[in-house]
Parts: C-alpha cells; sequence; structure tokens
C-alpha cells in the first residue's frame, strides 16, 4: 500500500453537478485525481452536505486520506479515483 497522500489544496473543488469533492493528491511521488462522492461525506457527518461540502471533506480530511490511500493502491490503473460509501470500513 501507498505510504503517503498529500492533497494539493488549490485542486479542490465541488462539483455540485456530480455530487462530489474533485482533488488531485501525490501519492508516493505520482499526481492522481480523485473524487470523493457527497455519501461519503454524508456518512462520515451524518448531515447532507449540500451548500458545505469543501468544509465537511476538511473536517472529515485524516479519514478520507486513509480511504485514499487504500483505493489507490487497490486501482492502480484507473485515472480517476472514486470514493464511494462502499469504501469505507
Amino acid at each position: 500500500m501507498a505510504e503517503a497522500l498529500r492533497i494539493d489544496q488549490a485542486s479542490l473543488i465541488d462539483n455540485e453537478r456530480e455530487r462530489q469533492v474533485e482533488f488531485t493528491a501525490e501519492v508516493d511521488g505520482e499526481d492522481r485525481d480523485f473524487a470523493v462522492k457527497y455519501s461519503v461525506l454524508k456518512e462520515l457527518s451524518g448531515d447532507e452536505p449540500d451548500d458545505d461540502a469543501l468544509e465537511l471533506f476538511e473536517r472529515f480530511s485524516d479519514e478520507i486520506v486513509d480511504v485514499c490511500l487504500e483505493a489507490a493502491a487497490q486501482r492502480p490503473a484507473v485515472s480517476l479515483v472514486t470514493i464511494s460509501e462502499n469504501d469505507l470500513e
């Protein structure tokens, strides 16, 4: 499994149409694109991420980073690693 994931804070966007937060992160020296579905934010926070998806993402970023690391290791060939509630333990 990858050792570290560093989110490029400048790349964070709230894609309301797709209902996900998107970003680029460096995983062991390689840039990877990620999308975290709103359903993940709702599962972590208990609140529907309507106008505060980026705030919820920041609040639960430690948990999200862990899930993203695991998903990136499991899906090394995908161009966009999409995190859904199924990726939560």
